[in-house]
């Protein structure tokens, strides 16, 4: 599986016939080089895990110009539905939903979710969710993408379920987890999953400027870290 992360929370993976998009913040995005074109070439599937407008980002315009199915919680699907998306996938919590050459599962997150419609009024957008990517072939490993979230004891239980091999995490404290919470997700509820994507900081004056403290918090674990630079791709 090659993996590319677009910085913040955004990511793309690729792996047998998929091209899978997560959480396209791209234009806006201060740690973001390249263009959306480039970044979103060849898109199958766009999946979000929430509504806020630092992880939608180019949804639309992506789904528009690539043909990529949306694939994310029912509001949000409604959402992007009345943009122009064609081809969407609704789910839900504890929902997994076949892709094809692989499966999204939804997990519980602890955050918010909305975004503001074209009136200038903010509308509810459905739970936070995080993501778990699952290729039918096992010589990829599952990733999970915690989305934005605190840390969580049941995290135990989707390390149990999903068996990730891959797991991004938010780092940036004050929206999310911060480093301390963060490595104790890692080493107490994930303590085997064997690579740890840090996100979600450097991108805004206001949150983490960097993975550095997390890196520190994992301890003996740091070598589990995989510290990518926007725009990287790297193979897992």
């Amino acid at each position: 599986m090659k993996i590319t992360w677009f910085g913040h929370s955004a990511f793309r993976l690729e792996f047998g016939n998929a091209v899978v998009l997560i959480d396209p913040f791209l234009t806006g995005n201060s740690t973001f080089t390249g263009t959306v074109e480039e970044a979103s070439r060849g898109a199958t599937h766009v999946v979000l895990t929430h509504g806020h407008g630092d992880h939608t980002g180019d949804t639309a315009a992506i789904c528009k110009a690539t043909g990529a199915k949306l694939v994310a919680n029912a509001e949000v699907c409604q959402f992007f539905s009345r943009k122009g998306v064609e081809k969407t996938d609704m789910m839900n919590t504890g929902g997994t939903t076949d892709q094809g050459d692989f499966t999204v599962s939804f997990t519980i997150a602890f955050h918010s979710s909305a975004a503001m419609d074209e009136n200038g009024v903010i509308q509810d957008l459905g739970l936070p969710n995080g993501v778990v990517i699952t290729p039918k072939d096992s010589a990829h490993p599952a990733v999970y993408h915690m989305g934005d979230t605190d840390v969580f004891s049941d995290m135990a239980l989707i390390g149990e379920l999903y068996r990730p091999g891959v797991a991004i995490v938010p780092v940036g404290d004050r929206f999310t987890m911060g480093a301390r919470g963060a490595a104790l997700a890692m080493t107490r509820f994930l303590p085997d999953v064997p690579v740890i994507i840090p996100c979600h900081f450097g991108t805004f004056p206001i949150i983490a400027p960097d993975a550095d403290d997390f890196v520190r918090a994992m301890g003996d674990g740091a070598g589990r870290v995989r510290l990518a630079k926007p725009g990287e791709a790297f193979e897992v």
